[in-house]
């Protein structure tokens, strides 16, 4: 059984009602039921976590070494400049993907850096709360290439 963290940042609590127009309608609830109900599919089990806090989510990241396969992160505005947030993703060792629900590259210049890609596995964004899921997915075919 695979294991894998969510870590959804800053202000993404706020889904469906922080700038609709940009990040969709869709509240966090409904996009973390679509993720356990992937994860239940697959026998996966799922930890999901959403912080507001730099400190919250290094120490999620730190606790998931030898505890989890999978890390699914969504930095949000940490992307753009948390050197230690990527720190943390390296001492832990753990596969990560990060993941946006905008195309990061289709918007203001400064979202078009992620000081966080570097240190995963890939990023995913553009597709909504599907990224998610493509994160997910991309992750098992990860994680059976490891396990062969």
């Amino acid at each position: 059984m695979s294991r894998v963290l969510v870590i959804h940042g800053p202000s993404l609590n706020l889904l469906g009602e922080r700038e609709p127009h940009i990040y969709g309608k869709t509240i966090l609830e409904e996009v973390n039921r679509e993720i356990e109900k992937w994860c239940l599919e697959k026998g996966w089990d799922v930890s999901i976590v959403q912080c507001n806090s730099e400190g919250e989510i290094i120490n999620h990241i730190h606790d998931s070494a030898g505890l989890q396969d999978l890390v699914v992160i969504n930095p949000a505005a940490y992307t753009h400049y948390s050197l230690a947030i990527a720190d943390a993703i390296r001492a832990a060792g753990i596969c990560a993907i990060e993941v946006h629900l905008t195309n990061i590259f289709a918007r203001e210049e400064f979202r078009r850096i992620s000081v966080i890609a570097p240190v995963c596995a890939g990023q995913i964004c553009g597709f909504g709360a599907n990224s998610y899921i493509l994160a997910l997915e991309a992750g098992e075919k990860i994680l059976k290439v490891k396990g062969e």
